[in-house]
């Protein structure tokens, strides 16, 4: 009994070490999955928005083309009706999947901006559609959707803790761009009466 008791610190002393190693062992296998599930889960959510961004930039290139179509901007790629109204309903189509995507994904912050994005990209559409609206609803609702745009990138590289800065591009489109005219840059982005100063100020292509 005697050696025993002389034993048992030494005992108590592994059983302790050996309970401490399953602790720290299990505490850093949790800790590395909850690392690995927090990376899966950002690149899954930079992989939904940017497939809502793709969709979103689509559907604005549709209504352009059917707005240049009836002469109200310049563009390199008018549609006709019938081409824009397919080409219009096929991006919509992506972007309500892409948005499904955005809900299951997106934390509320840059959930609420991508509906703002939606709206504003909405409205571009309606004038794109309706006929009785003309060059001045344009004008404003491409600033609205422009700022938008912004809204929906502070967010998202927000969600996904990306670093760097804000790249809002609204007011640079809008007074610094490279292929402004540049009576247009004077003016502090101020485009002449009677033009757009969405399709004047960039390529076609851009968003």
């Amino acid at each position: 009994m005697s050696k025993f008791l002389e034993q048992a610190p030494a005992l108590v002393g592994v059983i302790v070490g050996a309970l401490a190693t399953i602790v720290a062992t299990s505490v850093n296998d949790r800790f590395r999955w909850k690392r690995a599930q927090s990376v899966r889960w950002d690149e899954r959510r930079l992989e939904a928005y940017g497939e809502y961004a793709h969709a979103i930039k689509d559907v604005y290139k549709g209504a352009s083309g059917l707005v240049t179509s009836r002469r109200l901007v310049p563009s390199a790629e008018p549609l006709d009706r019938e081409s824009g109204l397919q080409l219009l309903a096929e991006a919509r189509a992506q972007r309500t999947r892409a948005w499904e995507t955005v809900l299951l994904l997106g934390d509320a912050a840059t959930v609420r901006a991508a509906r703002n994005w939606r709206e504003a990209v909405w409205q571009v559409e309606q004038i794109a559609t309706n006929p009785e609206l003309a060059s001045p609803e344009w004008e404003s609702s491409i600033s609205a959707v422009d700022r938008a745009r912004d809204s929906f990138y502070e967010a998202a590289r927000g969600s996904l803790a990306v670093a760097g800065g804000s790249v809002a591009q609204a007011s640079w489109l809008s007074s610094s761009a490279p292929w402004l005219p540049s009576d247009t840059r004077e003016a502090g982005g101020s485009a002449k009466p009677g033009s757009d100063p969405q399709e004047a100020r960039r390529p076609a292509d851009k968003p």
